[in-house]
Parts: C-alpha cells; sequence; structure tokens
C-alpha cells in the first residue's frame, strides 16, 4: 500500500482530534493506522511521515516533541519523536 502525503496529514490530524488536546501521538500510531495489516511494511512509511510532520510543524499545525522538549522540524531525523496539536492546528 502506499500513502501519500495528503493521507499522511489528514491521519495525524485524525489521530491528534481523537485525543486530548494535550495529548501526543508517536509517529508509528499513524504508520499502523495507515498499514495496519503488516508488521513490517509500516516500517518503511516512517521517513515520509517524519517529513510531513516536519513540514506540518513549519506551518505551525503541529509541534514535534522529544521529551519535554519541543524540535525543530530539521533536528528531527533521528530518536524518538511525539506529534502534537501546534497553534495553527485545524479545528474543523
Amino acid at each position: 500500500m502506499t500513502s501519500s502525503d495528503q493521507d499522511i496529514e489528514r491521519c495525524v490530524f485524525e489521530l491528534l482530534g481523537r485525543r486530548a488536546a494535550t495529548a501526543s501521538i508517536c509517529p508509528s500510531d499513524v504508520a499502523r493506522e495507515l498499514i495496519p495489516d503488516d508488521e513490517s511494511e509500516w516500517r518503511k512509511l516512517m521517513p515520509v511521515i517524519r517529513q510531513v510532520a516536519a513540514r506540518l510543524a513549519r506551518e505551525g499545525r503541529i509541534l514535534i516533541t522529544q521529551g519535554a522538549v519541543t524540535l525543530s522540524p530539521e533536528s528531527i531525523d533521528r530518536g524518538p519523536i511525539r506529534l502534537r496539536r501546534g497553534p495553527r492546528f485545524p479545528t474543523t
């Protein structure tokens, strides 16, 4: 299965929208939502999810965090990250 940037973006917003405004999601939550039936294929989607997350963070629609620290979108190439609602998160 191939997921477009738009599919990933929609999934990020949907998953964050289901949670409390202060909650976060893991990028792997997005991958597993988009490719639920394959334990290995979802991992291949992770680099693209990070790219989409970086774009959304630059637009202010999400924040990317590592622990209690909000990361620059250019600093997410390694390590565990979480995605949170940003100041311009879509409300509709």
